[in-house]
């Protein structure tokens, strides 16, 4: 004869501590899987977006044109068209300012799609550091609970006169369920912060490519022009 494991069972019978450890636990793994789903989804549209843009970017057409089509729905740019547009913009605004030195304009294009850019890595890496903070402390929490289970479990033996294993084994196995769920919690959320690390690693450094590539366009053509006007 063997006896399943029941987790509720276990829940149920454990102490009140244990069971606010549980509680912890499983509110930690719900919300790291609704913030991994966030962040995937997040992740999945910047490398769509960046690709359709860059496709179109490299595509030919007028830079003007290109400008003028991504400011009309300026309010829904991200990432690569938004790094685009702000550098575009400053450039522009610069060329029409009374200071046109090229090295003055490119300074401040440069500026402002670096900012950009860092802004879209913020809106990138945004809830990663509590994944992180899940995946760490998880085992713990649920080592606490394990601990104080076992010792709760092995004080209790003290009122009998006679121990057995079969008295203590219950209080055993409900404090190890903390311990189950602590891990349950971890891992999923260490495995998605590093996934997800290294789509954002991968991601800034196509945003930095493009910008010092549309930068180089940029210092040509501002060259050019000066050349032109003297």
């Amino acid at each position: 004869m063997h006896s399943e494991i029941s987790i509720i069972a276990l829940f149920v019978q454990a102490s009140i501590l244990v069971k606010l450890v549980m509680l912890i636990l499983l509110s930690m793994s719900v919300m790291s899987w609704a913030m991994m789903l966030n962040r995937r989804k997040v992740l999945n549209n910047s490398q769509a977006s960046a690709k359709r843009f860059e496709n179109r970017f490299w595509s030919g057409g007028d830079l003007n044109k290109l400008y003028q089509e991504c400011g009309a729905r300026s309010e829904s740019l991200v990432g690569m068209e938004l790094i685009f547009h702000s550098g575009f913009k400053e450039y522009v605004r610069m060329l029409k300012g009374n200071q046109r030195t090229p090295d003055a304009v490119m300074e401040s294009t440069y500026r402002s799609m670096r900012v950009t850019l860092s802004r879209e890595l913020e809106v990138l890496e945004n809830q990663l550091p509590m994944l992180a903070t899940i995946g760490s402390i998880s085992p713990y929490i649920g080592l606490f609970g394990t601990v104080w289970g076992i010792m709760s479990a092995f004080v209790a033996l003290g009122d009998v006169q006679q121990a057995t294993l079969s008295m203590v084994a219950p209080g055993i196995a409900e404090a190890l369920i903390a311990t189950a769920m602590g891990l349950f919690a971890a891992i999923p959320a260490v495995i998605a912060y590093n996934r997800f690390s290294t789509k954002i690693t991968k991601l800034e450094n196509l945003y930095a490519n493009f910008m010092d590539e549309f930068y180089g366009i940029l210092h040509r053509q501002v060259y050019n022009q000066t050349r032109s006007e003297s």
